[in-house]
């Protein structure tokens, strides 16, 4: 089955991309949690984190690459940001495709627990 991710990058739904290449492709977050929240995925189908492999190792460095090149061009990578990423039901993950969430634009405190 086609995650909502996978929809995206194939067009079938839009969304506000701030960044994109041939592995990497990045959108803001239809409910953002900060100022600046953008989701960073691969355009490989990557389940969670425990699904990589040394085979994805391109899409992963693209990933971070494409983070230093948003939050400069957003403006906050001098004041910092936070990149997170859940894995499975435990972690938080909501759709199975790997993915990274930027947040920045205030100060954004320690990280809480439950």
């Amino acid at each position: 089955m086609s995650t909502i991710f996978k929809k995206i990058i194939d067009k079938e739904i839009p969304a506000s991309i701030v960044f994109e290449n041939d592995k990497v492709m990045a959108f803001k977050d239809i409910n953002p949690q900060a100022p600046v929240h953008i989701l960073v995925i691969p355009k490989k189908e990557i389940p969670t984190l425990n699904d990589i492999t040394l085979d994805d190792s391109e899409y992963i460095i693209e990933m971070y690459l494409a983070i230093k090149k948003i939050t400069k061009d957003l403006g906050i990578s001098e004041d910092g940001y936070r990149v997170i990423t859940n894995c499975n039901s435990y972690g938080g993950q909501e759709v199975f495709h790997i993915h990274f969430h930027i947040l920045g634009g205030k100060p954004l405190g320690p990280m809480l627990t439950i």
